[in-house]
């Protein structure tokens, strides 16, 4: 392994902080002038974190292709029915109580999925945390219902990592379009490539592109905070 390589993998590993943050901002107002324009205009953006584990992850997953706050209705309800919120806990709901709370036949099927390879230690989110991003997303991706932007946005929020762009996400699709005033919305595929050159701060440009797009609409619906 290179020097270069090793530079990076301990990258990938590191928490986002205050200090990086800052760091990946003179970085990227640098190499991309319409980056710097929202900087200057907008202002530093959010960090915009939330709390590794199962609850954050099962939020996540009620996010998928849903507005945030159809989203954060279900997730709240279920906190009012259970009060700690862990896979045992879960668990001990039977479909019509789930139902009840809002989540569909699709969603009891992925958060059961995924409280039940917590609790039988297929899955150990506490190790997840010290892994790399290339682990992390397999040992995910395993579970049924979890694809690359839970991934993306687990890595980018709950774990802090500086370098994940959730691609898949269509706030980040249409600030894009924007910004670059483009004549068409562009694809998870054209997202990946057009932003190689923003490594490997990838997730320091993301919560720009959030910042401008929340500036633009005025609205949280398609932010995952």
């Amino acid at each position: 392994m290179t020097l270069e390589e090793i530079a990076a993998q301990t990258l990938q590993l590191e928490s986002l902080t205050e200090e990086s943050l800052t760091r990946g901002l003179m970085v990227l107002t640098n190499i991309d002038s319409d980056l710097a324009r929202i900087l200057e205009t907008l202002g530093t953006p959010p960090i915009w974190s939330r709390k590794p584990g199962f609850a954050t992850l099962l939020c996540i997953i009620l996010e998928q292709q849903v507005s945030l706050a159809a989203a954060k209705a279900v997730f709240n309800r279920l906190s009012e029915v259970v009060v700690t919120l862990t896979p045992e806990n879960f668990l001990t709901l039977d479909d019509a109580q789930l139902r009840g709370i809002g989540f569909s036949r699709q969603k009891i099927l992925y958060c059961r999925g995924l409280a039940n390879a917590v609790t039988s230690g297929q899955l150990d989110l506490s190790k997840l945390e010290r892994m790399d991003e290339t682990t992390i997303r397999t040992e995910l991706k395993r579970l049924k219902g979890i694809g690359d932007w839970t991934v993306d946005i687990y890595l980018l929020m709950a774990l802090q990592r500086p370098d994940v762009f959730p691609k898949g996400d269509l706030a980040i699709a249409i600030a894009l379009q924007k910004l670059k005033n483009l004549a068409t919305r562009p694809t998870p595929a054209q997202l990946e490539t057009m932003t190689q050159h923003w490594r490997p701060w990838r997730a320091i440009a993301a919560r720009l592109l959030w910042h401008y797009y929340l500036s633009n609409t005025n609205s949280h619906k398609q932010i995952r905070v």
